[in-house]
């Protein structure tokens, strides 16, 4: 994926400079997404960027690792395809401009993780007003306009498992099939089979969705709206405070709670054939109880992706959902971190390892001499090839392989000022 992003950006960037010559490296890439997520550890999202290069206010990790005008100069030309092939991809998907890109991170996050039992499938707005022909108005979320996505996590760990963005109507899904149906199938279709539960809102659950995973060995427990047709006219009508219904379709229970005077919740499940209650004085039922504690999945990892984004303002949509990819994958990497490694850290101080150990191959290749250090394998003056006298103080086109250590002029014996080479212009 980084080479991927590597090729397309260094082709826009000749195309519109008109300079062959300019180049990026991998290893400069992922520097470049090391100061991003340095950036969002700080909350810098809100600052601005030339405040990171300040002398006064700056940090000396961006200083060391680049100038603030090369990384804007890659911000500029970051894209993730190539623009010849671009008519011909985006006919077939909206998503094309980045469709790549998020696809092998996807695969990438399903392949590297064996998830627990519960699953919570939920949506997502990435907020933005970019020109984007899939913009979506969600009235519920903080950020009104944005791109909306699908995510199914992990309920206990909070890594993301699967993610699809909602680009309008859709002609792979089968004829008759709802929306919320289609969504949920597609994303956990990879963890079917093992006996796990997914948890959903009333957007998704429906009765033939319960069937459905049903069959595939994997249990659904969700909230229903009641003005759904398939729901009996029972459960519309008041009973007392605190009290439980249960209805059952073969192996589907539907638990009515009366949460509140005027207003009950509809839970269906194919994990419960009861609804025991639990002691107390509000008496839930286990179906609820149960949907409150795997319902949080995709919340709290969006609230976690609130807390260190590395999201900044752009105009371009590609970018708003790159800026969501680093969100997610450093939540995902934390994740298999602490799994792999049986450690405790925090994710504040993750990340700033992980932008250590990102820009970690820049640097060793880097030109010391860039950074202000002494540079270890310099050559000796001796084998360096003689040059015309720059200062011209005492001299008449002098030649010599010395170089002041200040300005870095060349500087013969005669304008050299003391046994420092240093011209005598910079004493």
């Amino acid at each position: 994926m980084l080479a991927h992003i590597r090729d397309c950006t260094v082709i826009e960037a000749r195309r519109v400079l008109g300079d062959d010559s300019w180049d990026m490296t991998v290893d400069e890439l992922m520097a470049f997404i090391a100061l991003v997520y340095v950036r969002g550890a700080y909350g810098g999202w809100n600052m601005e960027l030339s405040s990171f290069w300040s002398a006064e206010w700056g940090f000396s990790f961006f200083k060391e690792t680049m100038s603030r005008n090369r990384f804007q100069i890659i911000m500029r030309f970051l894209r993730f395809d190539k623009k010849e092939t671009r008519s011909a991809r985006i006919q077939i998907s909206k998503f094309a401009l980045i469709n790549e890109v998020w696809e092998g991170f996807v695969n990438n996050s399903i392949s590297c993780y064996k998830p627990g039992a519960d699953i919570t499938v939920d949506e997502q707005l990435l907020p933005t007003k970019a020109r984007c022909s899939f913009i979506q108005y969600m009235a519920n979320k903080p950020d009104k306009f944005g791109i909306k996505m699908w995510l199914a996590a992990d309920v206990t760990t909070k890594y993301m498992l699967n993610g699809a963005p909602y680009l309008g109507k859709d002609d792979t899904r089968r004829a008759g099939q709802r929306l919320g149906d289609s969504v949920v199938l597609n994303l956990v279709e990879p963890f079917t089979g093992k006996g796990r539960n997914v948890t959903t809102d009333n957007f998704f659950t429906s009765l033939k969705l319960a069937e459905e995973l049903q069959s595939k060995k994997t249990s659904l427990v969700g909230t229903m709206n009641k003005s759904r047709r398939e729901l009996p006219p029972c459960v519309k009508e008041k009973s007392p405070l605190f009290s439980t219904k249960l209805l059952k379709h073969n192996s589907v229970t539907l638990t009515v709670y009366q949460c509140k005077a005027q207003k009950n919740v509809c839970v269906l499940s194919t994990a419960h054939t009861t609804a025991g209650t639990l002691s107390g004085p509000k008496a839930k039922p286990e179906p609820v109880v149960y949907y409150n504690h795997t319902k949080v999945g995709v919340d709290v990892l969006d609230q976690m992706i609130r807390k260190y984004s590395v999201k900044a303002p752009t105009r371009r949509w590609p970018v708003v959902v790159f800026y969501n990819l680093l969100d997610i994958a450093a939540i995902n990497a934390l994740v298999l971190f602490r799994k792999c490694l049986n450690v405790t850290i925090s994710r504040r101080d993750f990340i700033l390892e992980l932008a250590k150990q990102l820009r970690a191959n820049y640097m060793r290749n880097k030109d010391p001499r860039v950074c202000g250090e002494p540079s270890v394998e310099e050559e000796p003056p001796s084998c360096r090839k003689r040059k015309q006298c720059q200062v011209r103080q005492h001299c008449t086109k002098n030649r010599s392989h010395e170089a002041c250590q200040k300005c870095k002029k060349v500087v013969c014996g005669k304008c050299t000022g003391n046994v420092v080479v240093t011209c005598k212009k910079c004493i």
